[in-house]
């Protein structure tokens, strides 16, 4: 069966998302720094190393995951060239110079290089944990605290905090020590050269303060205006805070304290959506909203 060609659609998008604004995205995604423009592409094998060489010529030594990684799983071998990362923007490309039982030596290529972080700073606040009731006391079931900390890594988000509300009072120490393996995978994964922090859980009443003192606060809040209106008359930022509810929502004391304090509610649709489904819609909206404003200054 011969395909037909395909017809064109236009999209009818909201206000915000205007024909400059489509034109001035121009097919970067998230990146907002040209240092960060084709660092998805490498074609280099990349490991994390707390030690990257000082110079070109400089050797260290890649135990441990990473080395695991890199003999078994990969099946590297002495020559092959590769790249290590400090997760603090150090980057340097070189190649495995020996190997033995317990590890391998990493040759510098190169000097190493510091790549600046992205311009876009978003911190997500979002309620993992479940209430007292529920059967288990932790985070999100199922592997979705999981995937909300890996989506949020992939995304650009700066910072992640468990946020303990009146309706998800606790989240477990263990599951915190996962959740930060699976903010390293994640990073390794989507080439982050910078590593997203993951924050010790928080209550509402300390997060005030921070929502006082930033710019922007956008509070996930059911009936409130659409966020792309709301962006549409915003002022020009690209940092602020995210802040998503349990499954329960936030009372009606917590949400009135977080707008009194500067927090702005948006709307995200008329479906109800879950913790990690409402944060990824707020948090890809921000990251492209902020990317399109900083193409907009070039």
């Amino acid at each position: 069966m011969q395909m037909q060609g395909l017809i064109p659609i236009r999209p009818r998008f909201p206000q915000l998302f205007t024909r400059q604004w489509v034109k001035s995205f121009n097919l970067r995604a998230f990146s907002s720094s040209s240092d960060y423009s084709d660092q998805s592409r490498g074609g280099l094998p990349r490991f994390f190393s707390e030690v990257l060489p000082s110079s070109k010529g400089g050797v260290v030594r890649v135990q441990g995951d990473e080395f695991w990684h890199m003999s078994k799983v990969l099946r590297l071998s002495t020559n092959d060239r590769v790249e290590l990362f400090n997760g603090k923007g150090g980057l340097v490309e070189g190649s495995i110079d020996r190997i033995d039982r317990t590890g391998c030596d990493f040759v510098a290529g190169e000097d190493p290089k510091l790549v600046l972080p992205q311009t876009a700073k978003w911190h997500v606040f979002a309620a993992f944990a479940c209430a007292q009731t529920c059967s288990f006391l932790g985070t999100l079931k199922g592997g979705r605290a999981d995937w909300l900390v890996e989506k949020c890594t992939e995304l650009g988000a700066h910072s992640v905090t468990p946020l303990l509300t009146e309706r998800s009072p606790a989240i477990s120490e263990n599951r915190v020590d996962r959740l930060q393996r699976v903010v390293f995978a994640a990073t390794k994964q989507c080439q982050r050269l910078h590593e997203m922090t993951l924050n010790p859980p928080t209550k509402v009443d300390k997060l005030l303060p921070l929502i006082d003192q930033s710019k922007l606060s956008f509070l996930a809040a059911a009936e409130a205006a659409p966020v792309v209106s709301i962006l549409s008359t915003s002022r020009k930022e690209s940092s602020g805070l995210i802040i998503v509810g349990p499954e329960g929502d936030f009372t009606e004391r917590e949400a009135a304290m977080m707008i009194e304090a500067g927090a702005t509610a948006v709307g995200l649709g008329p479906l109800r959506l879950r913790v990690e489904t409402a944060t990824m819609a707020l948090l890809a909206t921000l990251m492209l909203w902020s990317d399109a404003e900083e193409l907009s200054k070039d």
